[in-house]
């Protein structure tokens, strides 16, 4: 069983940057540092429970979407043969990325035998494959494998899997929500892959005595009796599951004002970020965060709470700059301009 995702104490910028991505996957994904024990893993499993359903191309292992025009190759040659697809409901999931991944489990494999035999094409499906139009999750994201890490930016990239062997091909829709945690103690992230979260939020253990109490509570609860404590936070599971679904479907009613574009643009240009992604991300998790919230339109209080998600993992550090000194250079700067 796993603990409910609403029962997790504090940690609500960790708990704000997950939910923004099931709203709007296009937000990037999130990476989420911090040392053992503060609830990365614990937050990420949870979310597993309040993901929506999603329609997919019937009887499709890779959740193909009816209404795109990127589909696997064998939902493209169904179309072929027949006007529409057939569709049918599935419910989001988190998949997990084991570190010692191969490169085949990774993408899949083509069985080369059978297409020579057979002259059809057969596919095993890897982690890639499960992963479309779901959560892909990776713990200890900083120590994956070079390799697995480049497919993984490519698969990014592209938004595509595609499997050559022999010169037999196969391709899949590969658009996933990547969500790593990671202990920075234990080494740091590649630069090309920590700039492909969208989100990014540094969690530290609870200061407080109360919340530190309250953990423990909760944890002892669960753990005694699970049953009891899951029916105990089911209304308030309820409550943010529909919330969520809620805020998927009024998500492009969402408006901004030129001004608050160009707030967040000056945000950007004063934290000194590196190239246009930053000002995509901050607008998409804005919108996502106003929509959750049931605002019509994006506010200032909106882009300050998702900017420091968006931001704070690619502020430029100094050589020797003192721990903490990035976060108060974004402090000063939101203060300033919103």
């Amino acid at each position: 069983m796993i603990f409910p995702f609403t029962a997790i104490v504090g940690q609500e910028q960790m708990k704000l940057g997950l939910v923004l991505n099931v709203i709007d996957p296009t937000v990037g994904g999130l990476l989420v540092m911090g040392e053992k024990g503060t609830g990365k893993s614990t937050a990420v499993r949870a979310l597993a429970e309040l993901l929506p359903d999603i329609e997919v191309s019937a009887g499709c292992l890779f959740h193909c979407d009816p209404e795109s025009s990127t589909l696997c190759t064998s939902c493209t040659a169904k179309l072929a043969g027949q006007a529409t697809l057939g569709r049918e409901k599935k419910k989001m999931r988190v998949v997990e990325l084991p570190l010692g991944i191969t490169e085949d489990r990774l993408i899949g494999t083509l069985d080369i035998e059978h297409a020579l035999k057979h002259g059809e094409k057969r596919f095993d499906p890897g982690i890639l494959a499960d992963a479309n139009r779901n959560f892909l999750y990776v713990d200890e994201v900083n120590l994956l494998d070079d390799h697995i890490i480049d497919l993984l930016l490519d698969s990014a990239a592209m938004g595509n899997n595609v499997v050559e062997r022999e010169g037999v091909s196969f391709s899949h829709p590969a658009r996933f929500i990547l969500v790593g945690t990671m202990n920075p103690e234990e080494g740091d992230l590649r630069p090309q892959l920590l700039d492909r979260f969208g989100l990014c939020v540094r969690v530290d253990s609870i200061a407080d005595l109360d919340q530190r109490v309250e953990i423990f509570r909760r944890r002892s609860a669960f753990d005694l009796d699970p049953d009891d404590f899951l029916r105990a936070w089911a209304p308030e599971q309820q409550t943010l599951s529909e919330r969520i679904i809620a805020a998927r479907r009024s998500l492009r009613q969402v408006e901004w004002t030129d001004e608050i574009l160009r707030k967040v643009v000056e945000v950007t240009l004063a934290a000194q970020v590196d190239g246009h992604r930053p000002d995509i991300v901050i607008m998409r998790a804005a919108r996502a965060r106003a929509a959750l919230e049931g605002h019509r339109d994006i506010t200032k209080e909106d882009i300050r709470e998702t900017a420091h998600l968006a931001l704070s993992h690619r502020m430029r550090r100094l050589p020797f700059e003192e721990p903490g000194a990035g976060q108060r250079k974004l402090e000063s700067v939101l203060a300033n301009i919103l």
